[in-house]
């Protein structure tokens, strides 16, 4: 997994709406060596960033405000890109086409986000 031709670091989206929860995230990625190259807080950003940037590697809030995520994970899926779903529901919340990706339940610890990423190939940095 290659960061472009300026990291080698695997280049990661965040999608969360909630600021502190997504700074959380973004603080847990960095200490294990991954760059966050775009945060979303909606659908519509999550969508933009996944058009504007070279992705490794993307968590997706389940749930954004009203919304869900999973347009992004369309997107994400259709480039093939892997993601990891965070949520508060489990994996029974998850659409027939997601029905088989890794769910993060939230609250969740620094080893529990490592271990979903092992699960879909991703190890620390």
């Amino acid at each position: 997994m290659s960061g472009g031709p300026n990291t080698d670091r695997t280049r990661v989206l965040v999608v969360e709406d909630e600021p502190l929860v997504a700074m959380m995230i973004e603080s847990m990625l960095e200490d294990v060596g991954y760059v966050v190259v775009a945060t979303a807080p909606s659908v519509s950003a999550g969508l933009a960033a996944v058009d504007e940037n070279e992705l490794d590697l993307a968590i997706l809030d389940m749930t954004l405000g009203r919304d869900s995520s999973f347009p992004i994970a369309d997107a994400l899926q259709d480039r093939g890109v892997p993601f990891v779903f965070a949520s508060g529901y489990d994996a029974r919340s998850l659409p027939d086409k997601h029905n088989t990706r890794q769910v993060l339940s939230k609250p969740f610890t620094l080893k529990d986000l490592k271990s979903k990423l092992a699960a879909i190939g991703f190890h620390q940095a």
